[in-house]
């Protein structure tokens, strides 16, 4: 199947606007065993409580049925779970977990949309792409905003994506570059599998549910179609005249402007573009600021301290200024962030600190470096290390808490850190803009 999918591949790549109208054959019973074989094991199970162990026993009948049914046209996705992720500290993110055969169907499903708009995506686009992260997208935000004659920064959000995405329209985009029914009515199928939480079946007339392997590159196909093109054809050819740069992230994205007139033309007509894809933007999180080169001189003769702050990617982004005196673009955990990690180790530590001194610093161990790899960018050493401050403070009051034996002091707890000694807080990754970009974009702005 990769041979094939490569081929796709080129064919996508040399022709954009080719339709591609035989693609269900790829769904073969060797492409769904890679599949099944590539499904991590320890994942959650849909409404059939089916796990990759049970049906591995089984896997030949199994599979031999699936394509069968495939073939057919008689497969039918199951409805997706339902369950619930904290996803700050007064709301959680819902999520519909696939029974385990729709997971390998997804995943084929998948690898074969990857294929043909891996090549059409624009290089703005890092969400669930692969061989792009988080970090890239905030590696490319300081290359725009360091590099280029950046003065206000719209940061908008769109309110409840994945609960928004019209079934219609998203039929309607992939038929752009898909033309083989089979597929079409496949993805159509997933769509309308319907929700199951606590045993009461709720139909899905729009959205796409978080937690199914295909939602991700659906919800980037919609805002392909919906806001990338729209902003690199009409936004920046038309509407802007000077300089306009935008980095997305799935459906968090941020949007630069050169010229403040710029910034507030595109502002409402954002929101009529998302309106008209049955998406709406949620005004309270969505701002235009003065942000990037002279901002700190345009604030202090407004009566203002500092320049406005924005949040991306669970970073504050502010302009600073630098050891060497000038002002650039920084960032720090954001407030939010900080505190729904804290929290989150705080019920963690208060749930486990019976176990085993061995077992609970390894997996504090985990926690931390997992912490350090995504928050340990550049500027953001004080918020890593006060973190982890936070959890030595955390790991005292739980551990002190076993018994009725006595408190752990700050005595033992040192003799503790001893015994067990925790990561050290470090940057990992560099985030900065290179020094020719920015020599660029100061002669830009002079």
């Amino acid at each position: 199947m990769q041979t094939k999918l490569a081929r796709i591949a080129e064919i996508a790549k040399a022709k954009p606007k080719e339709r591609f109208t035989s693609l269900a054959h790829l769904l073969d019973k060797q492409a769904l065993w890679s599949c099944h074989m590539e499904l991590p094991a320890d994942k959650a199970t849909g409404v059939d409580g089916m796990t990759k162990a049970a049906y591995e026993k089984d896997l030949e009948a199994n599979l031999d049925d699936l394509v069968e049914r495939l073939k057919r046209k008689a497969y039918r996705p199951q409805p997706s779970r339902r369950t619930y992720i904290p996803k700050d500290e007064k709301s959680k993110r819902p999520l519909g977990i696939p029974a385990y055969e729709d997971k390998i169907v997804q995943r084929g499903l998948n690898q074969i949309l990857q294929a043909i708009y891996e090549q059409d995506f624009l290089p703005f686009s890092y969400g669930f792409r692969p061989g792009r992260g988080q970090h890239d997208a905030l590696r490319e935000l300081d290359r725009i905003i360091m590099g280029n004659p950046v003065r206000y920064v719209v940061d908008a959000d769109i309110r409840g994506f994945f609960n928004h995405v019209d079934h219609d329209w998203m039929m309607e985009f992939l038929k752009v570059r898909i033309a083989d029914p089979t597929i079409l009515r496949y993805i159509r199928r997933f769509l309308k599998a319907g929700i199951m939480e606590n045993g009461i079946y709720e139909e899905t007339e729009e959205g796409t549910p978080q937690g199914g392997i295909v939602s991700p590159i659906l919800a980037n196909i919609y805002l392909h179609y919906t806001l990338d093109l729209w902003f690199e054809v009409k936004v920046k050819r038309e509407m802007c005249k000077g300089y306009a740069g935008m980095v997305r992230f799935a459906d968090d994205f941020v949007c630069c402007f050169e010229h403040k007139e710029d910034a507030e033309r595109f502002y409402p007509a954002l929101v009529e573009r998302l309106r008209k894809f049955k998406l709406e933007v949620a005004e309270e999180k969505t701002k235009i600021i003065r942000f990037g080169r002279g901002a700190e001189v345009e604030c202090k003769s407004l009566g203002l301290k500092k320049p406005q702050t924005f949040d991306f990617l669970g970073l504050t982004h502010l302009w600073g200024k630098g050891r060497n005196g000038k002002h650039r673009l920084m960032r720090k955990t954001s407030a939010k962030k900080f505190k729904t990690r804290v929290k989150e180790f705080n019920l963690w530590a208060k749930a486990n600190r019976h176990l085993p001194e061995r077992d609970f610093v390894e997996t504090v161990r985990r926690k931390l470096i997992g912490h350090y790899n995504y928050y340990g960018v550049s500027d953001n050493y004080r918020s890593i290390n006060k973190y982890r401050e936070l959890v030595i403070k955390l790991i005292q009051k739980w551990r002190s808490r076993r018994s009725q034996r006595g408190r752990m002091t700050w005595e033992k707890m040192k003799l503790f850190l001893a015994r067990n000694p925790l990561p050290t807080p470090t940057i990992r990754v560099c985030l900065y803009a290179s020094s020719a970009s920015v020599r660029q974009a100061v002669s830009r702005m002079r």
